[in-house]
């Protein structure tokens, strides 16, 4: 064993960890959407919990990932506390899967399709796919899944490269020595714990592990105290994460660390006992990665079957531990941590723009009633509102920007596009429902009302407003294509009611039967009528034009309105029947 081989030992865990990498971003990308799905779908069964995580840290390859990520939806309000527990419990469940993979490098046959099963063998075709369709893609999901091919190429590489590097180290006197040290259960659990929190990957520290045990040198009286270690050694992530966060956030974190610390002591008293009385003949053989995966899977089944049932009880510890504050905690609006997989950050970044939608409608609605009924508290709800929507544009427009600037999918792009586009139309309708705040403030001040005629024209107009917004509203929340197509017809309507508005008012100013102050009125409510379905068909357009990879909202009105095609048409026509003056 001489320092080259040192070298290669420390490449290959390079290369390893890079493709481990690799391979979680690229799988991560393309479940992005369905993430999204599955995140909106999670219930409070603790068994669909344990399941999702499960199926979630299977999908990205990552069980600390999973758990930095439950720290900010829980500190983000999205998940609760008893939800994290059970899906922290089905994360170590599924990152067993990794060890699965690896251990098919041991596999030893002379059969040819025994012998393809190898991931070794098979890899280099996969690589060779993968950089295929990241030179010739045309489509973005295409780059992913060759993304996703190298990266599990170069990790089976670097497994093998770690592999042939250690090989010779079985006939080092030295080498053996020190894993015979790991033979007692504490000292070994301490070794897979602390190399787990370097690396912060159980699965990568696993497989390492298991590259080792193909030098003959590792005994199962090494590696199972050592696996136990590792599943403690992963919640490093967890807990760093939580530094910071609301007190559920930092619960997380900790119980991560109760369940594997339960777990390993548990199952290592057991395991210890047992053997003490039995004193298993194999102890002392040589382990294969098979073996290695097949001991990780049943320590982690066993932990989550034993503490599963107790659940609520783990939930109630980790409350003594980390006691509620006496002080209100500050709701986060968008934890940075969710940016750990930008899947779930965009969706909490819709969930945000959603309620922004709402709340701007609300204004509008509110600010308007005031027209009619003016009194200072709804006034200073509009306000807070106003007040809301900005903080919700800028604190969004950041964090839209940090995750743009991640490995996300395409349909996550188009999200996130969609989503830059169109806070900035929400938050100024915010501004026009402040701005008819103050003209209904005007008119309760110096005692100004519209004539009968005049209020019955302007209802009409409020009516349409308040259907563009509702439409508006819904179009965005359920990205309804149809939906978005009927907005931009409502929002001629509307221009064509406000010109017609505009021209009576000369004509009923010429009469005599109106003031030239109350002329101001109008024209100051009139344009942010308009100004507010301007945003309106800015947002459909959007929610139109993501759908399509392109952001050209004049070229598509441009085409609308010169084409005028009969759905148009349509609906043009009925609106202006509907809300004729």
């Amino acid at each position: 064993m001489d320092v080259f081989s040192f070298i290669s030992v420390f490449g290959g865990l390079a290369l390893f960890l890079y493709g481990m990498n690799v391979l979680s971003v690229s799988l991560e990308k393309m479940a992005g959407g369905k993430m999204e799905l599955i995140l909106r779908k999670m219930t409070s069964n603790r068994l669909m919990g344990l399941l999702l995580g499960a199926g979630v840290t299977a999908v990205i390859q990552s069980s600390s990932a999973v758990t930095v990520m439950l720290v900010g939806l829980v500190n983000s309000g999205i998940m609760q506390l008893s939800q994290a527990i059970s899906v922290t419990m089905g994360s170590n469940i599924g990152t067993t899967i990794t060890a699965w993979v690896l251990s098919l490098t041991g596999i030893d046959s002379a059969n040819f399709w025994v012998n393809m099963a190898k991931p070794q063998n098979f890899s280099p075709i996969i690589a060779f796919i993968g950089i295929i369709l990241i030179m010739a893609g045309k489509k973005q999901k295409h780059k992913d899944i060759g993304s996703l091919c190298l990266g599990f190429a170069v990790l089976m590489y670097g497994m093998t490269m770690m592999s042939d590097s250690v090989e010779s180290l079985s006939e080092v006197p030295q080498f053996t020595g020190i894993l015979t040290l790991f033979t007692n259960p504490i000292l070994g659990v301490i070794v897979g714990m602390l190399f787990t929190a370097v690396i912060q990957s159980s699965s990568a520290s696993v497989g390492v592990l298991q590259a080792l045990s193909m030098t003959g040198s590792v005994t199962y009286a090494t590696a199972i105290p050592i696996i136990m270690g590792q599943n403690i050694g992963t919640c490093v992530s967890a807990l760093i994460a939580s530094f910071g966060t609301t007190k559920n956030a930092k619960r997380v974190a900790v119980v991560h660390v109760l369940f594997n610390v339960i777990g390993t002591v548990i199952c290592l008293s057991v395991w210890s006992a047992v053997n003490a009385v039995v004193d298993f003949a194999f102890v002392d053989d040589a382990v294969s990665p098979f073996a290695i995966a097949v001991i990780h899977s049943i320590f982690n089944i066993a932990t989550t079957v034993m503490l599963f049932p107790f659940a609520k009880l783990l939930e109630k510890l980790v409350c003594r531990i980390i006691p509620d504050a006496k002080e209100q905690e500050t709701k986060v609006l968008l934890d940075e941590r969710l940016l750990t997989v930008p899947s779930f950050a965009v969706a909490k970044a819709r969930d945000i723009t959603s309620e922004m939608a709402s709340l701007s409608k609300k204004a509008v609605k509110t600010a308007v009633g005031l027209l009619e009924r003016y009194d200072d508290k709804t006034a200073q709800s509009v306000v807070e509102m106003e007040n809301t929507l900005d903080n919700y544009e800028d604190t969004l427009g950041t964090y839209l920007v940090k995750i743009s600037k991640k490995e996300v999918s395409e349909q996550d792009s188009k999200q996130i596009s969609k989503l830059l586009h169109t806070i900035s139309d929400f938050e100024r309708i915010g501004d026009h429902a402040s701005n008819i705040l103050h003209t209904a403030k005007e008119m309760h001040d110096k005692k100004i009302s519209f004539s009968k005629e005049a209020k019955e024209e302007i209802d009409t107009l409020t009516d349409a407003i308040f259907d563009i917004l509702s439409i508006t509203v819904k179009t965005f929340k359920n990205d309804d294509l149809s939906l978005a197509e009927t907005v931009e017809p409502l929002e001629q309507v509307i221009d064509v009611l406000i010109n017609e508005e505009k021209t009576r008012h000369v004509s009923r100013l010429t009469k005599g039967e109106c003031t030239i102050e109350l002329g101001f009125v109008l024209t100051d409510l009139l344009t942010n009528y308009e100004r507010i379905s301007d945003h309106c068909s800015n947002i459909a357009v959007a929610v139109i034009e993501a759908q399509k990879d392109m952001f050209d909202p004049h070229e598509y009105l441009q085409s609308v309105k010169t084409e005028q095609n009969g759905k148009f048409n349509e609906f043009y026509e009925g609106y202006l029947k509907k809300y004729s003056i």
